[in-house]
C-alpha cells in the first residue's frame, strides 16, 4: 500500500542568513508538498527538478544513484531544513526528473523517529510511546 506524507521544505541557507541578520524570515524560499511519497526503498530526500528551482538550492556535486532501473547519475543539492509531523531535521536533496513525486526516504524516518503503519500511515515510533528518540552512533 502506497503511503504519502505532508512535508514542508525551507532552503537551509536561505535560514542561515535569517539568523545571520542579512536576511528576512519572511524571504524564505519555502514549500509545502501534500503528498509527499513514503518510499522505505529510497534513502535520503529526492526531489523533482521544477521544486529544486523553486527553492534555489545550490548544485553541489553529481553523484551515482541505484534505482530500480538501474544505476543513474543524479546531481546532489544543497540543503534544505524538512518538516514531517512536527518534527524537524535538514539534509541534502538529490534531484528527480520533473515527473516524479518527492520521495521521502528512510534516512528521514530514522531522523524524526517516525514509522510506517499500514492502516494509520506515517507515525511516531510507537516503541517510544510518541517521544523523539535518535540514534547516537
Amino acid at each position: 500500500m502506497e503511503q504519502t506524507t505532508q512535508i514542508e521544505l525551507a532552503n537551509q541557507d536561505d535560514l542561515v542568513a535569517v539568523r545571520l541578520g542579512v536576511m528576512k524570515l519572511d524571504d524564505v524560499r519555502r514549500i509545502t508538498v501534500e503528498d509527499a511519497l513514503v518510499d522505505t526503498g529510497a534513502t535520503g530526500l529526492c526531489l523533482p527538478s521544477p521544486l529544486i528551482k523553486q527553492l534555489g538550492l545550490t548544485p553541489l556535486r553529481k553523484v551515482q544513484a541505484q534505482t530500480a532501473n538501474g544505476i543513474v547519475e543524479r546531481v546532489s543539492y544543497s540543503e534544505v531544513e524538512y518538516t514531517v509531523l512536527e518534527r524537524s531535521d535538514s539534509i541534502r536533496v538529490t534531484d528527480l526528473p520533473e515527473d516524479m513525486p518527492v520521495l521521502v526516504g528512510h534516512m528521514i524516518l530514522e531522523a524524526l523517529d517516525l514509522c510506517v503503519d499500514m492502516k494509520k500511515g506515517l507515525i511516531h515510533n510507537p516503541a517510544h510511546d510518541g517521544t523523539w528518540m535518535i540514534k547516537i552512533l
